[in-house]
């Protein structure tokens, strides 16, 4: 049974930047494709961003150029990076986890079997 925990949220205004992290327990990371979602108020969740087995990332259009994701196997973590920060990005973030090979891709990432409990992030002046 995998466990993840994300940590990192917060409060930042437009423009900041904030890195969210994931603990991940359980299993070898490696043995999964990771993600990051989010569900902003009344809105479904939206993948953000992926990373594969490969280390390939993936991510969506509105998040590319701001958005880092990466991974460290050495301490069993997932990251994101979050830069240029903008309203809209305000959400609960999630990290996720799957080990079928056919999810793979940020618009994938709600449908991972795994998923931590989020952290808040609020972009606001």
């Amino acid at each position: 049974q995998v466990h993840l925990q994300e940590s990192g949220g917060g409060s930042v205004q437009p423009g900041g930047s904030l890195r969210l992290s994931c603990a991940v327990s359980g299993d070898d990371l490696r043995r999964f494709s990771l993600g990051w979602f989010r569900q902003g108020p009344g809105k479904e969740r939206e993948g953000v961003a992926a990373i594969g087995r490969n280390g390939r990332a993936d991510y969506i259009p509105s998040v590319q150029g701001r958005f880092t994701i990466s991974r460290d196997p050495a301490v069993n973590a997932l990251y994101l990076q979050m830069n240029s920060l903008k309203s809209e990005d305000t959400a609960m973030y999630y990290c996720a986890a799957d080990s079928a090979y056919y999810l793979n891709g940020a618009s994938r990432v709600p449908e991972f079997s795994y998923r931590g409990q989020g952290t808040q992030v609020t972009v606001s002046s």
